[in-house]
């Protein structure tokens, strides 16, 4: 864990992210914000790539609640038997498109309250649907993220909860809406877990981290 940065190096950092990519996107693929909740729960300990070529098919056929209910929870796990824990996550599916339907008019509400009551449904998971469908700035802190913001020293904390707190506290008000984006497309490609990219950085005199791969 390295020391938190000051604003103005995180200031710098965000603003070397945005000349890179502007307006960054989520990897998982959907067609509506009710595919995005199920791709969502459903990347959980996969990859975006392996869920989006389960999905593909899925969503052709199966893109609002009804229809998922419809399909059925066999059919269902034929389509996404490639993904790890894919019973448990075929149930949570259902279960989920049921609530739904029943409590909700078919629609996905638009509050984490709200969505952390749905089956398979966490926090992160709640809060990458408000950042991508709604707009909002959440900060959805995966492995990536935890790891690129206690490396760095962006947003130093000892668990997820208090990484999401210091990306809140400490990158700027501007960058919020596209900050976990960024870090997380770092973290997959450039700060990687075993060997970090670290001679190609584009924040390796700003970042932290003692152990460079130089």
């Amino acid at each position: 864990m390295s020391k938190q940065l000051d604003y103005h190096t995180i200031r710098e950092i965000f603003a070397r992210f945005k000349e890179r990519e502007a307006e960054p996107k989520g990897e998982l693929e959907h067609v509506n914000v009710y595919t995005l909740v199920v791709a969502v729960a459903l990347s959980a300990q996969a990859t975006d790539a392996g869920v989006n070529k389960a999905t593909r098919a899925l969503f052709a056929v199966a893109d609002t609640p009804q229809k998922m209910l419809d399909l059925g929870e066999d059919a269902l796990l034929e389509h996404i038997k490639t993904i790890g824990l894919f019973r448990q996550k075929a149930k949570n599916v259902i279960k989920m498109s049921r609530i739904l339907v029943d409590d909700f008019n078919g629609e996905v509400p638009n509050s984490r309250a709200a969505l952390q009551l749905l089956p398979g449904v966490g926090r992160k998971t709640a809060n990458v649907v408000l950042n991508m469908w709604w707009g909002q700035p959440t900060q959805a802190v995966d492995t990536h993220i935890f790891r690129v913001g206690n490396r760095s020293g962006i947003a130093v904390g000892k668990d997820v909860n208090a990484v999401e707190r210091a990306v809140e506290d400490n990158i700027p008000a501007d960058y919020q809406h596209h900050a976990h984006h960024w870090l997380i497309l770092h973290g997959r490609y450039h700060c990687k877990a075993r060997k970090p990219l670290c001679n190609t950085c584009l924040i390796r005199d700003l970042c932290n981290f003692e152990e460079k791969n130089l």
